[in-house]
């Protein structure tokens, strides 16, 4: 499995985990090595991104909501399992791993949006990300607003 789909699946495998978490209440450690034990060909998978995204989000949850609440017309409890998710990981992404493009952070998040969520829900995490990604990396926002021009 080439890096990029092993950072794909890890994110894929870093949704299920935060889904799971947020309908179980489990510990962190619980919800990972459930993942780990139960996901086919998860040594494939890039473990290491898979095990920093899972724990930073989970361990962050309360400033990550509190960076895309503002951006939502409803509250964060009233989201589907899977946009909160998506977004909370997406948003992790988005603050803190400044290696991953934003235009690709949006794009994963809008895949997995579209594989697990409802009908429009990736249209609303594709929303969201976007003012998110504005303010949270207007610098590299900017600069391929720019170059489009």
């Amino acid at each position: 499995m080439s890096g990029k789909m092993a950072r794909r699946r890890a994110r894929e495998l870093a949704l299920q985990g935060v889904y799971q978490w947020l309908l179980s209440g489990n510990s962190i450690s619980t919800v990972e090595a459930h993942i780990e034990a139960e996901s086919e060909g998860f040594e494939k998978v890039d473990r290491e991104f898979f095990v920093g995204l899972l724990r930073s989000t989970l361990n962050n949850v309360d400033s990550l909501q509190a960076e895309f609440a503002p951006f939502i017309h409803r509250t964060v409890e009233e989201l589907s399992p899977v946009e909160r998710a998506v977004l909370l990981l997406a948003t992790h992404e988005l603050k803190h791993g400044i290696e991953t493009p934003y235009r690709v952070v949006i794009n994963e998040a809008i895949e997995l949006a579209k594989g697990y969520g409802g009908t429009d829900g990736h249209r609303f995490v594709n929303g969201v990300l976007d003012k998110l990604a504005a303010k949270l990396r207007a610098v590299e926002v900017q600069a391929a607003r720019d170059a489009k021009s």
